[in-house]
């Protein structure tokens, strides 16, 4: 049907008569009326049931099911990524054997508190052995960090510039991890080189610190929340 077919439709409807059909209608007697109005409250019965059984009942339904759908999509994600984990558990096995192999590398080249000493001594005959001369050495005090201890070391040498070269370059290779930060270096008054730096080894925390290090974040975690 076109556009003038739709209008002549239009035109052949007599509103007057179903205007006529809407008036002095008995509400008391329904069955009565033209065709018309039954038509139309049917209609609005039926538009009005349907919006109540959407806004009571399919309406949370509807909810409901988006919700589920979401769920569903959820656990199909965590479905797939236990799944792609469960192929590669064998290489996530390696890998985490390989990470405890190279973590427990790395902890060997930190020293406990007991072979501090022998490592100050060692950085001390680095120098000496290059025939350098000591003007500060001066370890500081320990700062503390997750499972182990940083102890700044304050340095002053005097000597050749090669010499200070080779003395850094044995200071890198050690066994044991010792830094060299904040370099400085100077000429004194004899021509002759000052190196300036801080030097920072590292050690690894004893059970008896790490017991001490827990109560106190517990004790400092308590306070927090008492605060609180």
């Amino acid at each position: 049907m076109n556009v003038s077919d739709a209008l002549a439709s239009l035109r052949s409807v007599d509103l007057k008569g179903l205007a006529q059909d809407f008036r002095g209608l008995d509400a008391k007697d329904p069955g009565v009326w033209p065709l018309a109005p039954r038509v139309a409250v049917f209609a609005g019965l039926l538009v009005a049931t349907l919006a109540a059984f959407w806004w009571f009942d399919w309406r949370e339904q509807a909810l409901m099911l988006e919700q589920r759908q979401a769920d569903e999509l959820a656990l199909r994600e965590e479905w797939l990524t236990k799944k792609r984990q469960a192929v590669n558990l064998d290489e996530h096995r390696r890998q985490l054997s390989e990470i405890d192999r190279q973590f427990g590398a790395l902890l060997k080249q930190l020293p406990n508190r007991a072979e501090m000493d022998s490592l100050l001594s060692d950085i001390n005959q680095a120098g000496l052995g290059r025939g350098l001369q000591f003007d500060l050495f001066k370890p500081g005090a320990d700062i503390i960090k997750d499972f182990y201890a940083e102890m700044p070391i304050d340095i002053k040498v005097i000597g050749a510039y090669h010499d200070l070269g080779e003395f850094a370059s044995d200071v890198a290779q050690m066994p044991r991890i010792v830094t060299l930060n904040n370099i400085g270096l100077e000429a004194d008054k004899d021509g002759r080189l000052k190196l300036e730096a801080k030097a920072v080894t590292y050690r690894y925390l004893d059970e008896e610190e790490l017991a001490k290090k827990r109560a106190a974040e517990k004790a400092a975690k308590a306070a927090k929340g008492k605060k609180n």
